[in-house]
């Protein structure tokens, strides 16, 4: 069984202080039992599931709802102060009790349920039990607060090897860092040579070719020049073999012209005079 101990003011006194006590079985919904005092008097009384329902029903709300409200007012506590009113009143002899819960609203308020409450023939027994119950609670919180703080410990030593493996890890990042910069310093350098050598070769390379390329242009000049002279040799060479060809004709002609006369007869072979019959047209008289 599960009991929660709580402490209220009923609306009609506030400053009376009240220990109200419900117990259940498992869940609220099936029933629950109450226990209430002022510590001088007490008085007890029980809830079935049935009246419950009826609760429930004449309000017009769900039972689930109504069993999570029944909750809240009874088992909640410091959680709902304000929230709820309990309303207590008594008869003359405190023999009877009559105990009700309400739901604060805006505009007013509603009943949630109440009940009629016996008193106890011995209160002290009562308050014996609610003592022994704060008591076994008390144990329980403590014994709780030593676990955490056991807890607590251990998670604070394991904080403490993780802060220091985590020191020497960021160390060790630190010199690894290091170690890698510098070798980076050097590889840099190592590049940077090696650019400027290949920047010199380039441009060595580029005065060499442009070098060449004057020489070849040069000598492609020089030949050009030196082609031109032959050919000027040349043509002078040809103009004058036809200027000699052209003032043979002229003997050619007279030696025709002598050989063509009547008073000379010609003794030579025939096939001889074919072949000066073959030179040139214009270059001799023609034959009588």
């Amino acid at each position: 069984m599960e009991k929660i101990l709580n402490r209220i003011h009923p609306v009609s006194d506030p400053e009376a202080t009240y220990f109200l006590q419900v117990s259940w079985e498992k869940d609220l919904g099936v029933g629950f039992g109450v226990t209430l005092t002022d510590g001088q008097c007490a008085w007890t009384g029980t809830v079935s599931e049935a009246e419950i329902s009826r609760e429930a029903a004449d309000m017009e709300m769900n039972r689930e709802k109504y069993v999570e409200e029944l909750k809240k007012a009874l088992i909640s506590g410091e959680e709902s102060r304000g929230k709820y009113n309990f309303a207590i009143s008594r008869d003359d002899k405190n023999m009877d009790c009559h105990f009700s819960y309400e739901r604060n609203l805006k505009d007013g308020s509603f009943r949630l349920g109440s009940l009629k409450l016996q008193k106890v023939s011995s209160p002290a027994d009562v308050v014996k039990d609610l003592i022994g119950y704060c008591l076994d609670c008390l144990g329980k919180l403590q014994a709780k607060n030593e676990h955490l703080q056991k807890e607590n410990e251990r998670l604070f030593s394991d904080w403490s090897d993780v802060e220091k493996r985590l020191e020497k890890c960021v160390e060790a990042k630190e010199e690894l860092e290091a170690d890698l910069y510098n070798r980076f310093i050097l590889v840099l350098n190592e590049k940077k040579a090696k650019i400027r050598n290949l920047q010199k070769l380039l441009s060595e390379a580029k005065e060499s070719a442009s070098d060449a390329k004057c020489t070849r242009d040069s000598i492609a000049t020089t030949q050009m020049a030196t082609g031109r002279e032959n050919d000027y040799d040349g043509s002078t060479d040809e103009e004058s073999e036809n200027l000699t060809g052209a003032s043979l004709p002229s003997a050619s002609e007279r030696k025709d012209s002598f050989l063509g006369s009547p008073d000379v007869i010609d003794t030579g072979p025939r096939r001889k005079r074919r072949q000066r019959t073959a030179k040139p047209t214009g270059t001799g008289a023609k034959m009588a």
